[in-house]
C-alpha cells in the first residue's frame, strides 16, 4: 500500500467527502422551500426566532439559497471555497443549535465542520500538489 497521495488513494477520499458536502447542502437548502425532511423552524432557537427582522419562512428561505449555493460550489469548480464555506455554515448551525438546547445534534454538525475542513484540504491537495509520477492531482480534482 502506497502512502503517497496518488491516484486511488486521494481519490477514495476526496470524491465521497465532495459529493456529501455537495448534495447534502443543495438537498437541504431546496427543502427549506418544502420541509419534506423536517419541519426546519423547530431547529432555529427560539431566542434568535426573536431577533429576527423578517418572518421564519423569509429566514429559511434565504438560509436555503446560501445552502445551495454552497453545495453548487462544492460540486463545480470552487470545492475549496466551498468546503471552507460549509465548515463556517455549520459551525453557526451547531452555535444555534446550543441555544436551542440541541447539544447532540450541534455536536454532530461540529463533527460535519471537520469533514469539511477536511475537504477544503484535500482540494487544496488536488490543485497545488504534484503527485509522483509528475502529474498535477488536478486530474482528480476535476
Amino acid at each position: 500500500m502506497t502512502t503517497t497521495l496518488d491516484g486511488p488513494t486521494l481519490r477514495s477520499l476526496y470524491l465521497p467527502l465532495r459529493l456529501t458536502y455537495g448534495l447534502v447542502p443543495l438537498l437541504a437548502g431546496l427543502d427549506k422551500f418544502f420541509n419534506i425532511l423536517t419541519d426546519w423552524s423547530h431547529y432555529l432557537a427560539p431566542s434568535l426566532a426573536a431577533l429576527l427582522p423578517i418572518s421564519q419562512a423569509a429566514f429559511f428561505a434565504i438560509i436555503g439559497v446560501v445552502e445551495m449555493a454552497v453545495g453548487l460550489l462544492v460540486l463545480t469548480r470552487w470545492p475549496r471555497l466551498g468546503a471552507l464555506l460549509a465548515m463556517g455554515w455549520l459551525c453557526f448551525i451547531a452555535l444555534n443549535l446550543v441555544f436551542a438546547g440541541m447539544y447532540d445534534v450541534a455536536v454532530r454538525d461540529l463533527a460535519m465542520a471537520v469533514g469539511a475542513y477536511t475537504l477544503a484540504r484535500l482540494a487544496e491537495l488536488a490543485a497545488e500538489a504534484p503527485v509522483a509520477a509528475g502529474a498535477r492531482l488536478q486530474a482528480v480534482a476535476g
